[in-house]
């Protein structure tokens, strides 16, 4: 058994303890001073009425409004609700990865602190999970106040990563899931940094099933994804489980070797047929256009090389995934066994 295994054996026993949460809510917040007080009473409602011991660990993503204020209140009023607050702005998917790292129940929930995942849902999680499946994905049934061009956008992605990959991510099921202890252990041991989480937690294994929902539109405040962050996320997303897009440069390279080859004959045939024709291949703008094409595939080829060659750069220089600043109702012992995590 090696020294990983014994850490999540004994962090298991420890989360066996009494007092300890059953359930656990990770919830990334940036910016979400408007929504962060419904959020959390709308969420310990819910998990209230499973009638089992539960924490809310509220990540706090170097927010730049009043969350981080009204979270500490919030922590003041009910120590249940517990917050981490990063030194800087790290990102979504690793606010998600400190809040698990952090969370000390036997099943951790994920959702956005936004309320287009209603808190709602939990308890329907909850169910299978008691049922037997340790991952319970939420699957959106609908999608209200998004745009077609989001909407299709999103079909699109799903259905393309599913088909160049060999981690078959649900359709249409975003981070919103319950992951049980073992699941959560597992992803605790991968530390890389460009993470997608929801395709982690396919990839990890494990018994899984979905639950449908309605995905509310958003109450206040504006998207934490424009389009910019999409494309990168997609972008994670297809870099993380796929060789594709270094597969794609290669077949580029050899199309246009075919295509270059052709156009040799083509006009070799030409002028033997008519020696002394200035025809339709005959100048520079043929030549132009053929360096020009040539010089873009290599361009595209190598900016694919690139980019995977940055996320092994990132890899190698091992820095930590993120920096806790501030970490409220968690004793020593507990902020101890978290950051063993942290540190790697």
């Amino acid at each position: 058994m090696n020294i990983t295994q014994i850490e999540a054996d004994a962090a298991r026993r420890t989360l066996d303890e009494p007092g300890q949460p059953v359930i656990s809510v990770v919830a990334p917040v940036f910016n979400e001073e408007a929504l962060i007080e419904e959020f959390c009473h709308r969420t310990a409602a819910a998990l209230e009425s499973l009638g089992e011991p539960f924490e809310i660990v509220l990540v706090n993503d170097g927010s730049r409004d009043g969350s981080a204020r009204l979270m500490r209140a919030i922590h003041e009023r009910d120590p249940r609700v517990k917050v981490l607050s990063f030194s800087r702005n790290f990102g979504h998917q690793l606010a998600i990865t400190a809040g698990t790292d952090y969370a000390q129940g036997r099943a951790v929930v994920v959702i956005d602190s936004d309320l287009q995942d209603p808190p709602e849902v939990i308890p329907d999680l909850v169910a299978r999970w008691r049922e037997g499946y340790e991952v319970v994905y939420a699957v959106r049934a609908e999608r209200e106040g998004e745009s077609w061009f989001k909407t299709a956008t999103a079909a699109f992605f799903y259905r393309l990563i599913t088909r160049i990959t060999s981690v078959e991510i649900p359709v249409d099921a975003g981070d919103f899931r319950l992951m049980d202890r073992k699941v959560v252990d597992a992803l605790a041991r991968i530390r890389e940094h460009h993470r997608f989480m929801r395709g982690l937690s396919v990839w990890v294994g494990f018994n899984s099933t979905g639950v449908p929902y309605r995905r509310h539109a958003r109450k206040a405040g504006s998207t934490k994804y424009p389009l910019r962050k999409m494309l990168k996320f997609a972008l994670d997303g297809i870099t993380s489980f796929s060789y594709l897009p270094l597969q794609l440069a290669t077949y580029m390279g050899f199309i246009v070797a075919a295509l270059s080859l052709l156009f040799i004959i083509v006009v070799f045939v030409m002028r033997l047929a008519n020696p002394g024709s200035e025809a339709a291949f005959y100048g520079q703008a043929s030549t132009l256009a053929s360096v020009l094409f040539i010089g873009a595939v290599q361009l595209v080829s190598i900016g694919i090389i690139g980019e995977y060659v940055g996320r092994i750069y990132d890899e190698v220089k091992g820095r930590p995934l993120y920096i806790v600043a501030e970490a409220l109702g968690y004793d020593e012992a507990q902020r101890a066994r978290a950051e063993r995590w942290e540190r790697r």
